[in-house]
């Protein structure tokens, strides 16, 4: 269910909102191929009319089922948005669709949820990564080339005896 606010609620006194939003009202799911959300979106929020426009502030919280981008980890990110705020204009060009006497906020919640997911989700700062097998120091990709002209791959070639018909 989408999250409504009545404007005639909240004509004489702010209002206090809070509960929660499921991921297919948020629309969250499947927008990055490393970020899940299978977890419901939790709202706390308060709205008070200003003189053209509604201002609702407050927090915003859900849990994201992460695969790090370095190990492909899985791992649980809580994304927080403590001082979340949305100006809602009421007149002019970029005024709120109101039905009913009711602005939906979801779209609004979506937008900066979806803003804040990680970039490049990582299980831990210092993640080092897939683990690789050891290799020899000379065996490094690109420390041939380097160790000495003779063991390059032209090298190689240019052993190679050709004869011309």
């Amino acid at each position: 269910m989408a999250l409504l606010l009545n404007l005639r609620h909240i004509e004489d006194k702010n209002i206090r909102l809070e509960g929660e939003l499921s991921v297919q009202d948020l629309e969250i799911e499947n927008l990055d191929e490393m970020i899940h959300t299978q977890y419901r979106g939790a709202y706390d929020v308060e709205a008070q009319k200003l003189e053209h426009a509604v201002l609702v502030t407050g927090s915003l919280e859900v849990d994201l089922d992460c695969e790090c981008v370095r190990c492909l980890t899985p791992f649980r990110h809580h994304l927080v948005l403590d001082d979340w705020a949305c100006h809602l204009p009421l007149i002019g060009e970029d005024k709120a669709a109101v039905v009913s006497d009711c602005i939906d906020l979801t779209p609004y919640i979506r937008e900066d949820i979806v803003l804040a997911f990680p970039q490049h989700p990582l299980c831990k700062s210092d993640c080092s990564g897939l683990a690789s097998t050891k290799q020899k120091p000379e065996e490094t990709p690109g420390s041939a080339a380097l160790a000495a002209p003779d063991s390059s791959t032209w090298a190689a070639l240019d052993k190679l005896k050709l004869r011309a018909k």
